[in-house]
């Protein structure tokens, strides 16, 4: 791996690292998403107290920064495993951002950032299954998990890339994680829906 490659990966975890939920809260006069609903600092506990607009920018915010450090891979001609290992960089900095000690959101339109700039069919493809499933039964959690199962498939029956592949599978296992507690509540049957004051 070149000096350029692993410049591209760290950049990307920086990038990562910065948290639109509480930049978007602190610009807006907000409180911390920390703080308040799931203190998931994420766009949907956003929606719960700030609002659609703020939790709009706050989502727009999150998927770029999976597109921006791809793409920018992409230019300057990144090979496959490259650009997968970068996308997975911007991921893990959501998760793990640098610059909030280490506690962020779940990672959810980080990771649909990372497919949309590495394959945009997949991306799509992705994103249509969360709209569908959270459509069907209106619970945000449950849609992003479903549509993240799919992505490893997706990607495979599109791009046959086991680079891809591989790191769509940990990208969907560590936000399966991220997850736990909605799973619980999925199975106890508590998880709340799009909308209500408990979802995260």
């Amino acid at each position: 791996m070149q000096i350029l490659d692993i410049s591209l990966i760290i950049a990307a975890y920086l990038l990562g690292s910065l948290s639109s939920a509480i930049i978007v809260c602190k610009l807006m006069g907000l409180p911390d998403p920390r703080t308040l609903g799931s203190n998931n600092p994420g766009a949907t506990n956003v929606l719960r107290f700030g609002g659609k607009k703020a939790a709009a920018i706050a989502l727009l915010g999150d998927m770029i920064k999976g597109v921006i450090p791809v793409i920018a891979a992409q230019l300057l001609g990144a090979d496959d495993l490259t650009l997968g290992l970068v996308g997975f960089a911007a991921f893990i900095g959501h998760l793990y951002p640098l610059f909030f000690g280490f506690k962020g959101g779940k990672g959810v339109a980080t990771a649909f950032g990372v497919y949309l700039a590495l394959y945009w069919q997949m991306g799509l493809a992705v994103i249509a299954v969360w709209l569908i499933v959270a459509k069907v039964f209106k619970i945000s959690s449950l849609a992003a998990l479903i549509a993240s199962a799919f992505a490893p498939a997706i990607i495979w029956i599109m791009t046959k890339n086991m680079d891809w592949v591989i790191i769509t599978s940990i990208i969907t296992v560590m936000l399966t994680w991220r997850h736990r507690s909605n799973i619980q509540n999925l199975i106890q049957g508590t998880e709340d829906g799009i909308g209500s004051d408990k979802d995260s």
